[in-house]
């Protein structure tokens, strides 16, 4: 087929390449000529494991191309996929303005029919909305030429590649049989259980799935919270719950929270859709609180310790919201660098890949180390909020270079008796504190 896709972010730059990957020919349409010229130089704009020689493998093999001119791409396009972002205004809700706009420019190039597909994340009617604006805006005359179907994305940063290529299914959302017979052909290369249903329910199958997650997420922290009060370890508590196979395993890591693109945004954009249908989600509701609250546990642990960060040279490991991505998107780490700035504290941090990002945002207000060792060196302290696997897999005695080795721990890196070994004061999510000295 010809496929266009409208975005390079990460949902339409891994979906375009994936699908150029087996067979089809797809042209990914941006309107940031930076971005564009990078791509053409099979430079990917986005940290993803893999990404970059799978481009440059399309782009080779004639499937793959990139341009600002949507007109030219979206003409003879049998399939166009939306995959712009769809960020979180101000109240939660979900803004669509970027959608709407790609749509008005679709309506400007097509002359043959041609089918719409939204694979951005979108409140529940939307895929309705839209196929009532396309209506509107192509008058009598091109009536029919365009058809919405709702297909949304389930990969996850770090490992949206493999998330792509080996989904445990897609979903696919229509309102004819048209529409499920040409997605159906253009995912049969992938081999993968395709699941069919209405755009509705398509559309709620994506905020369920995320917020979901979330809501196991914050359970368990807020399961770890309690352990810390009544002397259980969460670890184990983890390791019975996550062997139910009705539970299972994944999402049951303890920690600062969640972050990212998608958790914090569905979270609130499903709460407030379902304020404004007039019923609350009591339990997404109390998901978002817990991890409001949640990203500040370890300088609340921290001041037990530290009456005062001024002065203090602190350092921080990891800053992107995951392992395995430069994104800093909601990431825990930004509130609480910002407020040990805000408290006088001297701040130097590593991360493997995020500090550019992280320097966009803080400038020269930080000090950026090149390893660990470095920002680690004469520190009164180490914050954790990362669990990268260079950090998990260090040298505990690196922290004897600290001037005291006052380790707050928000993804339980190491295990409690590698931190007592290494003479540690070390503090961590839903566990036994180990240690403790109080600075001046």
């Amino acid at each position: 087929m010809k496929i266009a896709v409208a975005g390079t972010g990460y949902v339409g730059l891994v979906t375009g390449t994936c699908l150029a990957g087996v067979g089809h020919t797809v042209v990914c349409v941006d309107k940031n000529e930076a971005k564009i010229e990078m791509l053409h130089r099979g430079e990917s704009p986005i940290y993803e494991p893999g990404l970059e020689t799978e481009v440059k493998a399309a782009q080779k093999a004639g499937k793959l191309s990139f341009t600002i001119d949507y007109k030219k791409a979206y003409l003879d396009a049998d399939v166009i996929i939306v995959g712009v972002a769809t960020p979180e205004n101000a109240d939660g809700s979900a803004s669509l303005q970027a959608l709407y706009t790609v749509c008005g420019e679709i309506a400007d190039s097509i002359e043959k029919p041609t089918l719409v597909v939204i694979k951005s994340t979108v409140p529940i009617g939307t895929n309705d909305k839209l196929a009532n604006h396309f209506k509107r805006i192509l008058g009598e005359e091109r009536q029919g030429l365009v058809e919405i179907a709702s297909n949304p994305e389930f990969l996850s940063q770090g490992t949206a590649l493999r998330d792509t290529l080996h989904a445990e299914r897609i979903v696919i959302g229509t309102e004819s049989a048209v529409a499920t017979e040409t997605l159906t052909a253009m995912y049969a290369p992938f081999g993968q259980p395709i699941l069919t249903m209405n755009r509705r329910s398509a559309e709620m199958v994506k905020y369920a799935s995320n917020d979901f997650l979330a809501l196991k997420i914050s359970f368990v922290n807020d399961i770890a919270n309690l352990c810390e009060v009544v002397g259980a370890d969460i670890e184990e508590v983890t390791r019975g719950m996550g062997t139910d196979s009705r539970i299972g395993k994944q999402f049951l890591s303890p920690g600062i929270g969640y972050g990212g693109s998608c958790f914090p945004k569905d979270t609130k954009a499903l709460h407030w859709l379902s304020e404004e249908e007039g019923y609350t989600l009591r339990t997404v509701q109390a998901a978002i609180a817990v991890n409001e609250k949640q990203r500040f546990k370890l300088i609340q642990a921290a001041r037990k310790d530290i009456p005062q960060f001024t002065g203090k040279k602190i350092a921080v490991l990891g800053a992107t919201f995951k392992p395995g991505t430069d994104d800093l998107r909601e990431a825990p780490s930004i509130p609480n660098l910002q407020l040990l700035l805000n408290q006088g504290a001297d701040v130097h941090v590593y991360d493997p890949v995020g500090l550019p990002n992280l320097e966009n945002v803080f400038g020269d207000s930080l000090t950026y180390g090149d390893s660990i060792a470095n920002v680690l060196e004469n520190a009164d302290a180490c914050f954790i909020f990362t669990e990268w696997q260079e950090i998990k897999e260090m040298d505990l005695a690196l922290f004897q270079t600290m001037a005291e080795p006052l380790v707050y721990d928000g993804r339980n890196c190491f295990s409690l008796q590698a931190a007592r070994d290494a003479g540690l004061s070390y503090y961590s999510i839903g566990r036994a504190k180990i240690g403790g000295t109080v600075l001046a």
